[in-house]
């Protein structure tokens, strides 16, 4: 089990990415596959957001197309959407206290991290090397297939 993040989501359905190719087979891959993957209500939003902005993106999707997107993507049998149960206000609170210095953009990343955890879910596909901050998750770059653990990951000078 594995969560997706946004990015590679935008660069799946970005033509003009250098990363194109590489994350759109691996979302074709995960798709074809019979064992579980999630997305979050989060990352499905930023998608549309970042997707269909004009300042990102050189031409920018329409909101449809975009949508269409993820309606295929989400018609995946073996694809579900993280949501926040009973228990996420008592899992916020241990990981707030365990990652002290969250604030920012990162409270996002937090959410996701949050979600996660709350699912018992350990890894991520992303690019994104925010998601290095939190200990309890395994960050795998889906370019490279390079798997940041755990055990591996050391903490930043002046980290605590």
């Amino acid at each position: 089990m594995f969560v997706v993040d946004t990015n590679v989501l935008l660069y799946a359905v970005d033509r003009d990415s250098p990363d194109h190719d590489p994350c759109r087979a691996r979302l074709e891959e995960w798709r074809q596959q019979s064992s579980p993957w999630h997305l979050t209500w989060g990352v499905v939003y930023e998608f549309l957001r970042v997707a269909t902005h004009p300042n990102v993106f050189r031409d920018p999707l329409p909101l449809s197309k975009a949508w269409l997107f993820l309606e295929a993507l989400l018609a995946t049998p073996n694809l579900s959407i993280l949501t926040a149960t009973e228990r996420h206000p008592k899992v916020a609170s241990e990981v707030f206290a365990e990652i002290p210095d969250i604030r920012g953009n990162l409270v996002f990343d937090a959410r996701m991290a949050i979600l996660m955890r709350e699912h018992g879910i350990k890894t991520i596909y992303t690019r994104d090397t925010d998601f290095n901050r939190f200990p309890f998750i395994d960050v795998v770059d889906p370019l490279q297939n390079h798997r940041r653990t755990t055990a591996s990951r050391r903490r930043p000078k002046g980290r605590g």
